[in-house]
């Protein structure tokens, strides 16, 4: 019996080498996986550093797909995006050409020691929700506050630069 496709939605950012090209390579790697169909993505971030500031600052995004793929074998096929697009061992929260996670996926909840969905720190970083906003504005966090409210709570302490004027949803091209 085959899986039922599920909606998910990725957080992509990249601040080594050519970040916009790097986050559109990883869209068309996610657009040719079976299983897969990438519907929506966001407007691009700029943003500033978590955890390990010595670093340049981040192009980030968000994709929203629909998939048949089980939360792990996405991940897997996430992995295998970082790693085709020259991902390689660093410091956690280091420098990189791609950073692929996942966010949320349908409803469930994943504990796992490789994957935990939703993403751990998700209602923590700017650089995730304004993005995932602009796909999914009614969304609200585990405690009922909306995402519109947190973010203007964490727009107090966090950096971003270059995003869009109001948030919209966009086509699957970055």
């Amino acid at each position: 019996m085959s899986q039922a496709w599920e909606r998910a939605y990725l957080g992509l950012g990249s601040n080594l080498g050519d970040r916009a090209a790097n986050l559109a390579a990883a869209v068309e790697r996610l657009v040719a996986t079976p299983g897969l169909r990438v519907l929506r993505c966001s407007s691009l971030y700029e943003t500033e550093p978590v955890g390990y500031l010595d670093q340049p600052w981040f192009l980030n995004a968000v994709v929203e797909v629909e998939t048949s793929l089980e939360p792990a074998a996405l991940l897997q096929r996430a992995r295998a995006i970082e790693a085709e697009l020259g991902r390689q061992p660093g410091p956690r929260w280091g420098p990189r050409p791609i950073d692929v996670d996942i966010l949320l996926y349908g409803q469930r909840t994943v504990l796992t020691p490789a994957l935990q969905v939703p993403h751990p720190e998700l209602w923590n970083r700017l650089f995730v929700l304004l993005p995932l906003a602009e796909l999914q504005p009614q969304l609200t966090t585990p405690a009922g506050q909306p995402i519109a409210e947190r973010i203007a709570e964490l727009r107090q302490s966090q950096m971003v630069s270059g995003e869009s004027s109001q948030l919209a949803p966009r086509s699957p091209t970055l």
